[in-house]
């Protein structure tokens, strides 16, 4: 029998032995000891490191993190990195690091996660890292710094994955990392998993890890939070308020350059000539750091000596699902992003694609274009996972492009004066691309790349795009 399977038998039995015969307190007991659980093996800590993620440093020519579990026999969090060499040699001149661990109890047993940054590294170098378990030592995992100076690079842009994480993003994101080479960084625009729907939370961080397995050890992860990684909470006051989930601060170890009234979850890297901004719309809207993330977001902006900034977060300006736009932070965050000439927003939240370059609508978008109009920012809305939401009224005439019920993965291009997006569909079709190039006069033109790729992917009445039945719901 299981460590869990005991463990809710115990707690079971306990608990009809102090609530007696009493029918109601029976089932509501029943009730809260039936977890959903994930099929196969539960997500339990083991004598070796798991749920291994890198994440970038502020400045990651010279600062990366890790963050990883283990079970509690390894009490010490233990990393030894050194410089890649070619030959199997690497623990000679291998350097010893050390960190922080915390506990934290689950479903699935008693579990210690431990969180080592580098510092001192060396730009545009290959280091190999490798952690300690009770057991021993992991593989050695390998990653690069980033060039001091700009330098062409490529990053992968997941939407919300959220729901079915194993069963269906996992293949979107194995196909983004198989299909295309050379990906640097992964930003990943909040809701990575769902915290309180389908799954018990460590089962759903397990299954997010396994999702992305070696691909997260290696590749440095820029994530923003979602609504899902914050928990309801019940004030003294009797009102309902949120806070972050325990595993978010636990499964990132991120810079922490940003807002101090959400410095769990704001900061920004600079990465090769792009300037990564994440945001917190959740706490924005929902705990009272609009104001000081609106201040942070215009100073970082303005302070920006990269040639492109790019902003994420998850509730979006220009809604593709729900009825109406995001009104406080279009309020507060779009005359920034205007004013400061940001280059791309990219949001989750409405489980639908949208790819938004003017508000007055796609015919005038498409005339802007051809007549070589400078472009403002570039509004992006993605879904990896499974969960699906039907297109609102506007979807279908605001927007340059939509899609609903397809699970999407973005690869973005940077190299010079030239930035290429292009968006795939979970089977690698290219499903929208567009390239921003920047002007002698420093301003951004956008063209739509003339490549094939497959019709618009929607709904008819019932009918899905494959198909079968349209499983996108109205929101």
């Amino acid at each position: 029998m299981s460590f869990l399977s005991r463990n809710i038998l115990i707690s079971g039995c306990l608990a009809l032995a102090a609530i007696g015969t009493d029918p109601a307190a029976h089932a509501q007991e029943a009730q809260e000891v039936s977890i959903p659980r994930s099929a196969g093996t539960p997500y339990a800590a083991r004598n070796l490191p798991d749920r291994v993620v890198l994440t970038p440093g502020a400045d990651p020519t010279r600062e990366m993190a890790v963050a990883y579990r283990t079970d509690v026999a390894q009490q010490s969090s233990e990393a030894q990195i050194a410089i890649a060499v070619d030959g199997p040699t690497l623990e000679e001149k291998a350097t010893l690091i050390t960190g922080t661990s915390a506990a934290k109890d689950s479903a699935n047993g008693p579990a210690l996660y431990h969180q080592i940054r580098f510092a001192d590294l060396q730009p545009d170098t290959a280091y190999a890292y490798r952690l300690k378990g009770s057991a021993g030592w992991s593989e050695w995992l390998q990653f690069r710094t980033a060039a001091a100076e700009p330098r062409p690079f490529r990053f992968l842009y997941l939407g919300d994955i959220q729901n079915g994480i194993l069963t269906y993003a996992s293949r979107v994101i194995r196909q983004a990392f198989h299909a295309n080479g050379r990906i640097e960084l992964v930003l990943h625009a909040g809701d990575l998993t769902a915290q309180r729907d389908d799954l018990d939370h460590d089962d759903e961080w397990g299954e997010w890890n396994q999702a992305g397995a070696y691909n997260y050890a290696i590749v440095p992860q820029v994530p923003a939070t979602g609504n899902h990684e914050y928990v309801d909470v019940m004030l003294p006051n009797g009102k309902e308020s949120r806070k972050l989930g325990p595993y978010w601060p636990l499964q990132f170890a991120l810079p922490v350059n940003g807002v101090a009234a959400a410095k769990s979850t704001t900061y920004f890297v600079d990465y090769q000539g792009v300037r990564f901004i994440v945001l917190d719309g959740t706490s924005a809207i929902d705990l009272g750091t609009m104001d000081a993330q609106t201040r942070w977001l215009d100073q970082t902006l303005a302070s920006s000596k990269a040639k492109w900034n790019v902003v994420l977060f998850h509730q979006p300006v220009f809604t593709c699902a729900r009825p109406d736009d995001t009104a406080e932070i279009k309020a507060a965050w779009k005359p920034v992003f205007d004013k400061r000439k940001v280059d791309l927003v990219l949001q989750g939240h409405d489980h639908c694609y949208s790819r938004l370059t003017s508000a007055d609508g796609r015919v005038a978008s498409k005339a802007q274009h051809a007549s070589g109009a400078v472009q403002g920012p570039v509004y992006l809305v993605s879904v990896t996972g499974s969960k699906m939401y039907g297109l609102n009224d506007r979807a279908r005439s605001q927007p340059d492009k939509v899609a609903e019920a397809t699970e999407l993965y973005q690869i973005v291009d940077v190299a010079g004066e030239r930035l290429t997006f292009r968006t795939y569909t979970a089977s690698g079709k290219l499903y929208d691309g567009f390239e921003l190039v920047r002007g002698a006069d420093g301003l951004n033109r956008l063209n739509d790349l003339n490549e094939p790729m497959i019709e618009e992917r929607t709904c008819n009445g019932d009918v899905g795009p494959d198909g079968g039945k349209c499983v996108a719901r109205k929101k």
